[in-house]
């Protein structure tokens, strides 16, 4: 029998041939970085250029921050005392279960209080210079005391196109962007990758900025480093609304079907 190779082939070869266009230039807005070669290893790459990375810059305290503080002396009934930090706050796990973090709130004039200690004004240092002025104040009732803080309420808000988006509480302050979508599990197939909204708060004021993860410019950004309460949007592409109305489609089809097939089984019963 000769092999035939009418419309319906050609056809079918077509449709191929675009879906493997399409997955390709699906990939291409996948990747992270694509300006960096292949080949590199440690250095940072700007259109092929090597670059520095962004300065950190130490985060300072600001009203409603929550400070761990522990002070370690030699007498250990003292370390009891200053081991027991106030519950200042709820928050919730990335369960949705609600759970206490320990620490001293900051209050609107910008001090905390601490047992024997009294009140410390912490507001608008970084926790290295809080750490040094604790223990100034510490020396007066301690003997050689070492003293340690950091923000325990460090809250950052990930929104969108990601696998888990929620609020997450980062250990450490020097969290970068790509820490809080990694801790939000990645994005999504349909997160567009260049269009990355992070949204900040300072002193009243709302700065909104973009990035574009598929370039290392990204590293440069004086926002590459978080702040606490930053929030960042990941936005769906087009593809998202396109899927979503496909799946429609295809549910409308089948309710449509099994209609259908219930009116044919009903006039036959008849």
């Amino acid at each position: 029998m000769p092999h035939k190779t009418g419309k319906p082939y050609l056809s079918g070869l077509c449709l191929v041939c675009l879906l493997s266009l399409s997955a390709c230039h699906t990939y291409k807005s996948i990747p992270y970085f694509q300006d960096i070669p292949s080949d590199t290893t440690s250095v940072v790459y700007t259109n092929g250029v090597p670059v520095a990375t962004s300065a950190f810059k130490s985060v300072v305290i600001q009203t409603n921050d929550i400070l761990n503080v522990s002070i370690q002396t030699i007498d250990p009934q003292l370390n009891d005392i200053m081991a027991t930090n106030d519950i200042a706050n709820a928050s919730f796990d990335k369960s949705g279960n609600s759970i206490d973090i320990p620490g001293y709130l900051v209050d609107k004039e910008g001090m905390i209080e601490l047992p024997l200690a009294g009140k410390i004004k912490v507001g608008g240092l970084t926790t290295a210079e809080a750490k040094e002025q604790i223990r100034l104040k510490a020396m007066q009732f301690y003997k050689d005391p070492v003293v340690n803080v950091r923000i325990a309420n460090f809250k950052v808000t990930v929104v969108g196109e990601v696998a888990r988006p929620g609020s997450y509480l980062i250990n450490g302050e020097k969290a970068t962007i790509l820490d809080a979508i990694a801790e939000a599990g990645d994005l999504t197939i349909f997160g567009m990758r260049k269009n990355v909204l992070l949204s900040r708060n300072e002193n009243g004021k709302q700065t909104m900025v973009r990035f574009d993860l598929t370039s290392s410019d990204i590293f440069q950004s004086p926002y590459f480093y978080l702040k606490q309460g930053d929030m960042i949007y990941i936005q769906p592409d087009k593809s998202k609304a396109a899927a979503t109305d496909g799946k429609l489609t295809r549910t409308y089809a089948l309710i449509g079907s099994a209609l259908a097939l219930l009116i044919v089984v009903a006039s036959r019963v008849r």
